[in-house]
């Protein structure tokens, strides 16, 4: 297949170091703030990059739960493959891909088993379905047929029946803890505009512009 003339141009509005706010944890609010409240489709779906012991880079698409100071928060089951690869090497990256808005926001940082209340709490929010697939699905483990995966599904709502489903304790969550912050606002010409937030020694937030 030839893309080479599958293009268009970035007419968004310029993004201005005068703009932006001190803590990189506000400005990535902000931005959310305008993404859901411009009705894009899922604009809390984050890409999370784990890396395997052999240097193999893998990625895939979660949802974000929770963000402040703390850190980034997502849930998986802890015997899928990210899970293992995070155990292993907790250095990761995130990017919410906000095309429809001309942005895209990189986050580095190293990840955090989260503790089994959180877990349970947020466990206990999801709709029931959801929480039974959680038990249903061995996660990133080979599977032979969907059917095979739909008949637990139905065994497990049968034994469950309308009591509470429990936690399982394969289920849990991730704290992403960032190091590093990127904001990128596409721009005419290819000459977007990116701006950087590292973290100081003293804590602080290191703003600077990068070539695009």
């Amino acid at each position: 297949m030839d893309l080479e003339d599958f293009r268009r141009e970035y007419l968004a509005p310029g993004l201005h170091r005068k703009d932006l706010d001190p803590s990189p944890f506000v400005q990535f609010e902000s931005w959310l703030r305008h993404a859901i409240d411009a009705g894009l489709r899922d604009p809390t779906a984050m890409a999370v990059a784990t890396v395997d012991e052999r240097g193999w880079p893998s990625q895939r698409l979660v949802l974000l739960k929770h963000c402040d100071e703390s850190g980034f928060v997502f849930y998986t089951n802890l015997g899928s493959r990210k899970a293992r690869e995070i155990v292993a090497n907790p250095r990761v990256a995130l990017l919410f891909p906000w095309a429809d808005m001309e942005r895209q926001v990189r986050i580095e940082g190293c990840a955090e088993r989260m503790g089994t209340a959180e877990a349970l709490k947020y466990f206990l929010m999801r709709p029931r379905e959801s929480q039974l697939a959680a038990w249903a699905s061995a996660q990133s483990r080979p599977l032979s047929s969907r059917a095979l995966l739909e008949d637990e599904f139905a065994r497990l709502k049968q034994k469950f029946g309308q009591g509470r489903i429990p936690l399982p304790s394969f289920w849990g969550g991730f704290r992403v803890v960032p190091e590093s912050f990127e904001f990128w606002q596409g721009r005419p010409n290819r000459l977007h505009d990116r701006f950087s937030y590292r973290r100081a020694e003293d804590g602080q937030w290191w703003i600077e512009r990068l070539a695009p």
